[in-house]
């Protein structure tokens, strides 16, 4: 089982941007579709990118399209979330998982996450 780490969340101002990163283990990492996702207080958590296993297909949610880039990295086991433009309402944690899934319910297991808060 491929197990996530998630890193690179913190405080940044409207229009600013962060990079976050999901680090993980296990040899057979490169093989699988990897997923960003993010849950704000209150709120049900919901998806935000994917990557193919190939790193050659990528979609996103409609919220974050234009601003967010999502790639992935083999050789480091690591999927990157470049966000830029960020907005408000893009203040939630966020997490990565393994799998081709958009839908977060889906999941059993996750990661610790990692908080993004955007200040106006």
């Amino acid at each position: 089982q491929v197990q996530v780490v998630e890193s690179g969340g913190g405080l940044v101002q409207a229009g600013g941007s962060l990079r976050l990163s999901c680090a993980a283990s296990g040899s057979t990492f490169s093989r699988y579709t990897m997923g960003w996702f993010r849950q704000a207080p209150g709120k049900e958590r919901e998806f935000v990118a994917q990557i193919s296993w190939r790193g050659d297909s990528t979609y996103y949610a409609d919220s974050v399209k234009g601003r967010f880039t999502i790639s992935r990295d083999g050789a480091k086991n690591t999927v990157y979330l470049q966000m830029n433009s960020l907005k408000p309402e893009d203040s939630a944690v966020y997490y990565c998982n393994v799998g081709p899934s958009r839908l977060p319910n889906e999941y059993v297991h996750w990661g610790q996450g990692t908080q993004v808060t955007v200040s106006s």
